[in-house]
């Protein structure tokens, strides 16, 4: 941005930056004002004052609305990205400030969500009451931005990818099913192949991360070339899916055990398609007691859930 570069005189402040966002995302003082629980005279004070700081004019009154000039947009583009970060700053200062011993936050991909993650919660709640929770579901692109502004303490996820500043270790392991109406493969045996897919319909088969990974690799290398009917990030939409009769989905064996039903069956693959359960946390801070001792109880349930016993 070489023009913008030469006119501003002065850096811009935060409460700058945010006036400036609100105003831009919102289209107006009032809406802005409102947004940032400020009065209308505070934002037109600092927007007016800003423009003079920077030279630019960043919005015009046309016609009663207020109108995002070509400086405007072109300065949203990099403001954008900077008030994202400081926002993720503030977030990051706001959590350090209210860690606590006795709580355990936890980030787990959804379909561990879905049950196992709830009961492990449940199981470790009976014998310590006093330790409390703090759950987000997140996909695995956001589970590096939740330790980094520490809203999290410790992540659960399948095969999460290496990171310089992040610590894995195993949990367990899982593998890939198919999901499946019950009466669209009368016939299934215990296992069935991965070619059995060759000109199904299917949903799921762009699930993101690295066990979406994992399935499309194998689909390439055996040239298997599946109908996909819906492109999808979450395992248990494409369970419901499935079971609506779009067609059939290949998810995590823990979000298929939890979705079968009598109308709706799942199976191994074989050979089966194996994927690690791992927990990851910053390298420079170490999971607390409470939290090893969660994890424990965690590890135990997901065995309990891959030998169909997890029940209450």
């Amino acid at each position: 941005m070489p023009a913008l570069t030469q006119e501003c005189r002065t850096p811009m402040r935060f409460r700058q930056i945010e006036v400036f966002h609100a105003v831009y995302t919102t289209g107006s003082i009032s809406a802005a004002a409102r947004a940032l629980h400020v009065s209308q005279p505070s934002v037109s004070k600092v927007l007016h004052h800003t423009q003079q700081q920077l030279g630019l004019e960043l919005f015009r009154l046309v016609r009663g609305r207020l109108v995002a000039t070509d400086q405007a947009h072109e300065l949203f583009v990099e403001v954008s990205e900077v008030f994202s970060r400081l926002t993720s700053l503030q977030k990051t200062v706001g959590n350090l400030r209210n860690l606590a011993g006795g709580r355990v936050r936890l980030a787990v991909v959804p379909s561990l969500g879905l049950h196992v993650a709830p009961l492990a919660i449940a199981r470790f709640r009976a014998r310590h009451p006093d330790v409390s929770f703090d759950v987000q579901t997140l996909h695995h692109d956001a589970l590096f931005q939740a330790l980094y502004e520490r809203s999290c303490d410790v992540a659960i996820a399948y095969d999460p990818p290496t990171h310089p500043r992040m610590k894995r270790r195993d949990i367990d392991s899982g593998e890939l099913m198919l999901l499946f109406r019950s009466d669209m493969l009368p016939d299934a045996g215990e296992h069935v192949p991965l070619r059995i897919l060759d000109g199904q319909n299917l949903v799921g088969l762009t699930t993101g991360g690295p066990v979406g990974d994992l399935l499309n690799r194998e689909l390439q290398r055996q040239d298997i070339a599946a109908n996909e009917v819906v492109s999808n990030q979450t395992f248990y939409i494409a369970a419901e899916l499935a079971r609506h009769g779009v067609g059939m989905a290949v998810v995590d064996e823990f979000t298929a055990r939890a979705s079968s039903g009598p109308s709706l069956s799942h199976r191994p693959f074989s050979p089966p398609l194996r994927f690690k359960v791992q927990y990851v946390h910053l390298e420079d801070r170490p999971p607390s007691e409470a939290v090893r001792r969660f994890l424990t109880v965690f590890a135990r349930t997901l065995r309990d859930a891959r030998a169909g016993g997890a029940g209450g």
